[in-house]
């Protein structure tokens, strides 16, 4: 019937593994060149042009041209939310290699969904605004209210309140988290919550994928200010300009990338 939305329209086009796979690959927000997406879904050049072609005309990507580059992006916030809420109701694919199963163990504990906090960091960080009243969500748990003790916190943070109510974009938004089947903090106080966090380095991103390291700066802060202690087990550290990680197995703690270069002897 013709008075519905054309649910099946978009869901053919997000139920293509290879779209699918672009689709999550632009999740942080960022562009990304055709090669570069084309790679990340394992498709040809060919194919990913095909897939480009249909998720821009249904309205689910967006691209600009830089000189020879072709730049993806999301088309929007709303797409964002859509596959994030879908994710969260998506069985979990099983991982095969130990980088992959780092991978998905980095995204769980923090990572940038579109432009704002994920993952757990994303989830108690929320519950830290609940707690102390920064925010207050109704009951049926489908819309965050900034309070005005969370107005004078968050503006003595630096975060312009007045200007994000100026925008045309929500102000508050609840997301389902993907991974912890829970509801983060989104709309333009979810973005300028991320912002602050890059700008003040109390998160740094993992260029690999978009999870987020939170620094020992972070971790003071988010206790001062917010009451939220973060575990350090597992952190990420720089080794020579190539991130790695300390993993566990059989209790013993070994670096990453020695752990994958054993197993290829």
């Amino acid at each position: 019937m013709r008075m519905y939305p054309a649910l099946a329209r978009i869901a053919a086009l997000i139920g293509n593994q290879s779209r699918a796979r672009m689709l999550f690959a632009l999740l942080d927000g960022h562009e990304i060149p055709a090669s570069e997406l084309a790679a990340r879904s394992q498709c040809s050049p060919q194919s990913a042009s095909s897939h480009f072609i249909k998720l821009i005309r249904g309205g689910l990507l967006s691209v600009r041209t830089v000189g020879r580059l072709r730049l993806y992006r999301l088309a929007s916030d709303e797409v964002a939310y859509a596959i994030e809420t879908l994710a969260s109701i998506a069985p979990v694919g099983t991982t095969v290699s130990l980088s992959q199963h780092n991978m998905m163990s980095r995204l769980r504990e923090a990572r940038s969904c579109y432009d704002h906090l994920a993952g757990r960091l994303g989830v108690l960080f929320t519950d830290a605004l609940l707690r102390r009243d920064v925010i207050a969500i109704d009951p049926v748990r489908t819309a965050f209210t900034l309070t005005s003790a969370g107005e004078l916190l968050l503006t003595d943070l630096g975060i312009n309140v007045t200007v994000l109510r100026a925008k045309r974009r929500a102000l508050t938004r609840v997301c389902m988290d993907w991974t912890e089947r829970r509801h983060h903090l989104a709309g333009s106080l979810g973005a300028a919550v991320l912002e602050h966090f890059l700008t003040a380095h109390w998160v740094q991103r993992h260029s690999p994928d978009r999870s987020l390291l939170v620094t020992p700066k972070g971790h003071h802060e988010l206790e001062r200010l917010f009451g939220l202690r973060l575990a350090r087990e597992g952190a990420m550290h720089d080794s020579g300009g190539v991130s790695s990680r300390t993993i566990y197995v059989e209790d013993a703690a070994v670096d990453e990338r020695r752990f994958i270069a054993s197993g290829r002897k």
